[in-house]
């Protein structure tokens, strides 16, 4: 039990240096827009395709699910339940959990690889910091890219919702998008956007600091990639959590 705990204060003080150094970093001069840029595309238009199918087959069994649980009314709420469950929770965390699956596990087998190969020694040795030139690019890619596609994740999930009660449940258009907006305020959509640049930050910062680590070949990157997986899915459940008690207090 000591051992444990150790090991997790030692990760999280790891995590809390890598921070601070991060937004240290950040803020010196010259910025890496090439890199910024080429980071925004691979991470967030890369990973456009999973995030937004995920999205819209989320919705579509939504809705089915909505009529077959709710015989009687389910029907009449399907633009409610899906828009509400799609915007508040599960656009944000799936979009999360597919990021920290695909980018987190990518970002420490690039790192890592470059650990193991010493290729972040060689950045150091030629008076370069490898946290502004690998770290925080990515960091803020996956920041700024994570909300984008939440968004258009929540849009394409209600969609998908849109789909099925249509051309299954024999709802018009007019009647769903009518329960959508009744059913949707701001504070919903601002709350769900807003629980992604959290979910970002951990997904990011883990998947970087784990790949900083890693050790040991081959081998050792492939732990590293697994313990990212592993850990940025954790850390974005349990955060929803307290994020969504934060975010209906306020």
């Amino acid at each position: 039990m000591l051992d444990f705990l150790s090991i997790t204060l030692e990760h999280l003080g790891g995590l809390g240096i890598l921070v601070r150094d991060t937004f240290r970093q950040g803020l010196r001069r010259p910025r890496e827009w090439r890199i910024l840029m080429e980071q925004l595309h691979h991470l967030g238009v890369g990973s456009a395709p999973i995030v937004l199918t995920t999205a819209l087959f989320t919705g579509m069994v939504l809705a089915l699910q909505t009529a077959a649980s709710w015989e009687a009314f389910g029907k009449l709420l399907i633009g409610d339940v899906v828009s509400l469950s799609i915007v508040r929770e599960l656009g944000p965390v799936l979009s999360a959990l597919m990021i920290g699956g695909r980018v987190g596990a990518g970002i420490t087998a690039e790192i890592g690889t470059m650990k193991v190969t010493e290729q972040v020694d060689a950045i150091r040795a030629l008076a370069a910091d490898p946290v502004k030139k690998l770290v925080f690019p990515k960091v803020l890619a996956t920041t700024v890219m994570l909300p984008i596609l939440t968004i258009l994740a929540n849009f394409v999930g209600i969609l998908g919702g849109w789909m099925i009660a249509c051309s299954e449940l024999d709802q018009t258009s007019e009647f769903y998008l009518k329960h959508v907006r009744s059913a949707l305020a701001v504070h919903d959509v601002f709350s769900g956007i807003g629980k992604t640049v959290f979910f970002a930050l951990f997904i990011s910062i883990i998947a970087c600091y784990n790949g900083l680590r890693a050790s040991g070949g081959a081998d050792g990157v492939g732990r590293a990639t697994t313990q990212t997986v592993v850990a940025a899915s954790i850390s974005v459940l349990i955060s929803d959590f307290f994020l969504t008690k934060l975010f209906l207090i306020f």
